[in-house]
């Protein structure tokens, strides 16, 4: 499969899931806001050079393309999902566990709950209804934001958190318990993509409330029949890292919307030995999104060996959006071995090296000159914050330590 294949499909620059199939057999689904852009990205001229094993090989077997529109980007998401799981393509599930990655879920009680179960902690008896997985968590979580404002429900924290819930419309009026669970009855419609039948059960519901004269509640379907035909997905959309596969598109003009991720060492002659990950987006931290890493391979003083161990456990991560470039501390050691363990797993992405002086102080930043002119403020700060975390984390790790 070639370019000039390419160039005979009119596809549509429009949101979607695409396959591509070696005759009847699919080999791998994914998702996109613009079909045409993303399935051409498939076919640069830098594809070896900047793209996984994985995905050159699903370009050599593959014989061809389909794909099937949607009216926006979330339902693009969740039809990916299900069709992935109805046919488990070879390049969707190859080299990976979905113990990490993220369900839906409706819990068995009075009032169901919508909550997300990641992979490794779910048992499907116990839910009502499973919806998944979902490989990309941060995408997952705006997802259930825009569905929530649509079909109010309850979740995990709403207990603690009720009336501040009520006041912005993210739990339901709970003493009208028909209402609250034809929201849940509907949120499991479009988890499944039965749109259509959402809008024929909103319109049937919003008629028996108004010859009710229950007006406020006919007033409230009638919100959620427009919402559902205005989805605002712009998170989404902003949110989007694409498939697995794609990595040119980690090779970026580094312009708005970079992800920064900085990663530190810390420990005392090799014991307690900790890493961390922080996340620095559009020059802002995320801390929702760092991460700790208790070091299981090093016993002695060993920062490049726990480095390595680090990133290969960061990159199976899959589900966690992958970064426009990365933050390492120390010297070419800590270059390199990042380097080698990013091209082993068949990525491409930028790397630069904070360097410190006797004080621990910055002194100069190693990598592409032209990164490092442009994004030293973000660079600086995402060191910064990993040796902060990192000390943080390593003192914490030592007191437990000290007290056993």
């Amino acid at each position: 499969m070639n370019i000039k294949y390419f160039k005979k499909l009119k596809i549509p620059q429009k949101p979607g899931v695409y396959f591509f199939l070696k005759g009847k057999e699919i080999l791998y689904i994914g998702k996109a806001t613009s079909l045409r852009d993303r399935i051409k990205s498939y076919f640069g001229k830098d594809l070896i050079e900047t793209r996984g094993p994985l995905l050159v090989d699903l370009i050599f077997k593959a014989t061809q393309i389909d794909w099937r529109e949607t009216d926006n980007v979330l339902e693009a998401l969740i039809l990916e999902a299900s069709l992935i799981k109805k046919y488990q393509p070879k390049y969707n599930t190859k080299e990976k566990s979905d113990k990490s990655f993220n369900y839906i879920c409706i819990t068995r009680e009075d009032l169901p709950k919508v909550i997300i179960v990641r992979g490794k902690n779910l048992k499907p008896s116990l839910f009502y209804k499973v919806f998944g997985p979902y490989p990309n968590g941060s995408q997952l979580r705006e997802a259930i934001k825009i569905i929530r404002k649509i079909f109010p429900f309850l979740d995990e924290k709403s207990k603690n958190y009720m009336e501040f819930y009520r006041q912005i419309n993210l739990i339901p009026d709970l003493d009208d318990k028909k209402l609250y669970l034809q929201n849940i009855k509907n949120i499991i419609l479009f988890f499944k993509g039965k749109k259509k039948q959402i809008f024929k059960n909103l319109k049937k519901e919003m008629n028996a409330y108004s010859k009710l004269g229950e007006f406020e509640k006919a007033g409230e379907i009638k919100r959620q029949l427009f919402a559902l035909q205005h989805i605002n997905d712009v998170a989404l959309i902003k949110n989007e890292t694409g498939n697995p596969f794609i990595f040119s598109s980690l090779r970026p003009s580094l312009g708005r919307g970079i992800r920064v991720e900085a990663y530190d060492i810390a420990h005392m002659a090799g014991r307690n030995m900790v890493g961390v990950m922080v996340v620095i987006e559009n020059g802002e931290v995320e801390k929702n999104e760092y991460r700790k890493f208790k070091i299981k391979t090093q016993s002695v003083s060993n920062d490049t060996g726990a480095l390595k161990e680090m990133l290969e456990r960061r990159l199976a991560h899959r589900e966690w959006p992958y970064p426009n470039l990365i933050v390492v501390d120390g010297g070419m050691a800590q270059i390199n071995t990042a380097k080698y363990i990013l091209n082993k797993a068949g990525f491409s992405i930028p790397i630069v090296s904070v360097v410190k002086d006797e004080r621990h102080k910055p002194k100069a930043i190693m990598g592409d000159e032209k990164l490092t002119r442009k994004h030293k403020k973000e660079i600086l700060l995402a060191n910064s914050e990993a040796h902060r975390f990192a000390i943080a984390y390593h003192r914490k790790m030592r007191g437990k330590n000290f007290l056993k």
